[in-house]
């Protein structure tokens, strides 16, 4: 079956609901102004939601700010100094000297002065916990509940811990941009206590970094101390093992006097006194190899340094050196102060190049003296191997020991040095022990504030006003979403799949709208054409459209007719069946305006009271008929004795007069002679309506489903439930498969106006309504 958008109607819509969100059909895409109308008409249908909960909101911000107290924000910085010259500390290897503190060691800072062992420092030494503001807070709301509780019944450690809390929640450390500078903060009742407490936490930083430092200097010390003892230990036992080697193998100490001190080997006295020679003239070749290999080592610097015996006692190396560290500290002061590009720095560099090479200059001059030096004693001793050359094969055994000997001394000599070092080490931590500084200083502090920091009333009013904001528009969305019933075009065809072919306002609103001079006139034709006022109000709502054709319902019954005389599949007489889910939906209404309109266009037209339980139509059109459907069913009566017709419209009526209860109409609308009965009218006339009942209660309609050519399904407009249409109609699938198309009625114009974007008050009355017609009648 073809399915029909809605004709142009002043209700049925082209383009159905889209100011109603959450409804839309799948595929549909909007545009970001249609998504913002939307919004705007869902807070106009919600308007009372928004009027309720802001202002509430703001209210209760309003109550807020009259009883919260005032607080105070104090603010102390802290800057940690990186450039800070540390003193009796080793220099750092760095050209630039100490190295900048880098951002993962600021923010180490920042948690640092976060953590609880400062704020516990700062309440002891403050003296907090015992003060109202941390023991009311502590205590909490059910302490004031409980007034008879003793206060030493809660432990000292609880009301640190409640206090620490309380502090912590008040106390704010943050880091100002990507300077090192920290801002400390805390916010309290009193802006003196707020001061004193900012900078009790920079102070107790400071001190818990000077105690850091002292206490790892102090470990350091220890560990070095334990270090030396055993190293102490060490060097002990190999001297010890060196003696007692010399004692074991009678080898005689050369370097006490230089002559035999102890026993010789075997009374080989020319041996003896050939090793002590030649003991001396290594010791002599060694020492000045030594003092050789040294200053060439000096002399491959860049600067030399004359560390040696004798330009230690060189007048000249002394001066020319004194010269060199004076102008090097005065170039490294110019350099700082004006550039290292200034004149006078750059005459000192001069200068101080010149000394470096007068430097290197001696000490080439001695170096030739160690090399002479060298030369003699390296001669002399191989004089005296040659003399030992002839008393080797009797002297190995002692070559072997002088062997070990040489092992012994030089372990000795590296224990000797560890030892050495460690000791330096020592004695540079016991100074630093003596005197700790710390990186860290206060560069402002804090000062009692001269105006509250919270609660700030346009701060706490526009918080107040966003969460009521969206606390209204939250509401307002969940009951669009819960409030699942019909309320346009596009929802209907989203949801049932189905065309909506018009949307007919509820009757009241319309008569409502009219002008008092349309409802006068509309009084005093009713009481003209029929004379008696309380039985034109019973026909009223079955009569509208023949009452008043050119109101927005009848346009919209308008629309129904087009689509059934397009719907172009059944080419002879259209037999139409209207029904709905339950009752008093207005299908009867409906049927009846829907007949009538058709009839007052000049067609043949037939209505059918198809509702054997309740014939609502019967009641309304015809009360005094005697016989109808069932008197012409069982042969009693003919159609034309059973059938009404109405003198103003010429619509022809066959009611449903029932004289008792029937339990099965079903089997009579399924009847074959219900069916021949309504093919005779079709025969007769140019349309036939049967005005069915709902589907919901009774199976009379699918029992009928046969004899039908379309369905017209009248759904209340606000009232029926989505799902229930849903089911009746999945329920039912050869209903509808018929079904031309969904008739939304009762729809309240008022509202209707928040959910359709085009319907408007003035849409169709202002320039179509039947006022603007009569106006310009009566100018002509």
């Amino acid at each position: 079956m073809q399915k029909l958008k809605m004709m142009n109607a002043p209700i049925s819509l082209g383009k159905h609901d889209q100011d109603y969100p959450g409804l839309s059909a799948p595929g549909d895409h909007f545009s970001f102004s249609e998504i913002m109308e939307s919004l705007w008409r869902m807070a106009r249908r919600q308007l009372l939601i928004f009027l309720f909960v802001l202002p509430l909101s703001l209210i209760l911000g309003l109550a807020y700010l009259l009883t919260a107290p005032a607080k105070y924000t104090s603010h102390a910085m802290l800057l940690i100094d990186s450039s800070k010259v540390r003193i009796l500390q080793q220099q750092s290897q760095s050209p630039l000297g100490d190295v900048p503190i880098d951002t993962a060691q600021v923010e180490t800072q920042v948690e640092i002065l976060k953590s609880e062992n400062i704020g516990l420092s700062v309440l002891k030494e403050a003296k907090l916990i015992d003060e109202p503001e941390f023991s009311a807070a502590a205590r909490g709301f059910l302490g004031y509940l409980s007034p008879w509780r003793s206060w030493s019944e809660r432990s000292q450690d609880k009301l640190t811990r409640d206090a620490l809390a309380t502090f912590l929640s008040q106390r704010t450390i943050s880091r100002v941009g990507r300077t090192y500078v920290l801002d400390i903060g805390y916010t309290s009742l009193d802006p003196n206590r707020a001061a004193l407490v900012a900078n009790s936490i920079a102070d107790a930083y400071i001190v818990d970094q000077l105690d850091a430092k002292y206490q790892a200097t102090r470990r350091a010390s220890g560990w070095l101390q334990d270090r030396i003892r055993e190293l102490r230990a060490q060097v002990s036992a190999a001297d010890r093992a060196v003696l007692d080697y010399k004692e074991s193998n009678n080898i005689v100490d050369v370097g006490a006097g230089g002559g035999p001190t102890g026993a010789r080997l075997l009374g080989e006295q020319q041996l003896g006194e050939l090793n002590s020679q030649l003991g001396a003239a290594r010791a002599a070749t060694a020492e000045a190899k030594a003092r050789l290999e040294r200053i060439q080592e000096m002399m491959k610097q860049e600067v030399p340094d004359a560390a040696v015996a004798d330009s230690l006692r060189n007048e000249v190396i002394t001066k020319l050196r004194s010269q060199f560290l004076d102008m090097a500290n005065r170039e490294a002061v110019w350099s700082s102060r004006y550039g290292r590009d200034h004149l006078a720095a750059v005459n000192l560099r001069t200068q101080m190049q010149e000394i470096r090479r007068s430097i290197a200059d001696e000490l080439r001059r001695i170096g030739e003296s160690y090399m002479s030096d060298y030369k003699i004693a390296k001669s002399r001793e191989e004089t005296v191997e040659k003399d030992l050359a002839r008393l080797v094969a009797d002297t190995q055994s002692t070559n072997r020991d002088r062997l070990g000997l040489r092992d012994l001394e030089s372990t000795a000599q590296v224990y000797h040095n560890i030892y050495d070092n460690f000791l330096q080490r020592y004695m540079e931590a016991i100074q630093q022990q003596s005197f700790p500084i710390t990186e860290a200083r206060v560069i402002s502090a804090a000062a009692p504030p001269a105006q509250k920091s919270s609660p700030v009333p346009a701060m706490v009013m526009s918080i107040a006003g966003t969460i009521g904001f969206l606390l209204s528009f939250a509401i307002a969305a969940v009951r669009e979403a819960t409030d699942r019933v019909f309320r346009t075009a596009r929802q209907v065809e989203g949801t049932l799949n189905l065309s909506c072919l018009a949307v007919l306002p509820l009757l009241a609103d319309v008569d409502a709208g009219k002008s008092a001079e349309d409802r006068e006139h509309d009084q005093m034709r009713k009481e003209t054409d029929l004379g008696q006022r309380a039985a034109q109000i019973e026909r009223r709502s079955v009569r509208h459209v023949v009452d008043d054709p050119l109101s927005s319902f009848a346009e919209g019954l308008r629309s129904i007719k087009v689509a059934v005389d397009i719907s172009g599949r059944i080419q002879a007489a259209k037999i139409i069946g209207i029904t709905s889910t339950l009752s008093k939906e207005g299908k009867s209404t409906v049927s009846s305006n829907l007949a009538q309109l058709i009839a007052h266009a000049g067609k043949s037209v037939v209505l059918v009271d198809g509702d054997l339980r309740n014939p609502t139509l019967t009641r309304l059109l015809s009360p005094e008929a005697v016989s109808g459907v069932l008197q012409v069913l069982d042969g009693s009566v003919s159609i034309e004795s059973a059938m009404h017709h109405d003198e103003q419209t010429s619509l022809s009526f066959l009611p449903a007069v029932i004289n008792s209860r029937i339990a099965h109409s079903n089997e009579i609308l399924s009847s074959k002679a219900f069916s021949n009965l309504i093919e005779k009218l079709r025969g007769m006339y140019e349309y036939v309506l049967i005005d069915f009942p709902p589907l919901a209660p009774v199976v009379d309609v699918r029992a009928a489903c046969g004899i039908v050519d379309y369905f017209l399904f009248v759904v209340e407009w606000g009232q029926t439930r989505t799902s229930l249409v849903q089911h009746q109609l999945q329920s039912a699938p050869e209903i509808k498969e018929k079904t031309l198309g969904v008739v939304l009625n009762k729809a309240k114009a008022n509202v209707l106006a928040r959910y359709e974007s085009y319907y408007e008050k003035s849409y169709y009355g202002a320039d179509y309504g039947g006022s603007s017609v009569r106006s310009m009648s009566g100018k002509k």
